[in-house]
C-alpha cells in the first residue's frame, strides 16, 4: 500500500513509501530536504519494518529543530502502520 506523509518542522515537506501487510517499508522517497543523505537514508532502512525505522530514528533532531527528516519518516511509518 502507498502512503504519503507531510512532514512538519523540515527542509523536506512530503515523505512517499510503500508498506506491505508485515509492516515492512520500501520505496521511500522524500521531497525537498538534503538530497544525498535523504536517499542514502531512504536506501539504507528499504526493507526494514516499521518497529525498526522508528527505532532508529525516532527522536533525532536537526541543528536546532526539534526534528528531523529522519525523525518525520519514523512518525510517518507508525502512523502508517495503523492502517495496515
Amino acid at each position: 500500500m502507498k502512503f504519503q506523509y507531510r512532514t512538519e518542522g523540515t527542509c523536506s515537506q512530503m515523505i512517499t513509501f510503500d508498506m506491505d501487510e508485515n509492516k515492512v517499508v520500501s520505496n521511500i522517497e522524500f521531497f525537498g530536504g538534503c538530497n544525498g543523505n535523504l536517499k542514502a537514508i531512504a536506501v539504507a532502512v528499504d526493507g526494514k519494518t516499521a518497529d525498526e525505522i522508528y527505532d532508529l530514528f525516532h527522536g533525532i533532531t536537526c541543528g536546532y529543530k526539534p526534528t528531523s527528516c529522519s525523525d518525520q519518516l519514523a512518525n510517518a511509518v507508525m502512523e502508517a502502520a495503523k492502517n495496515v
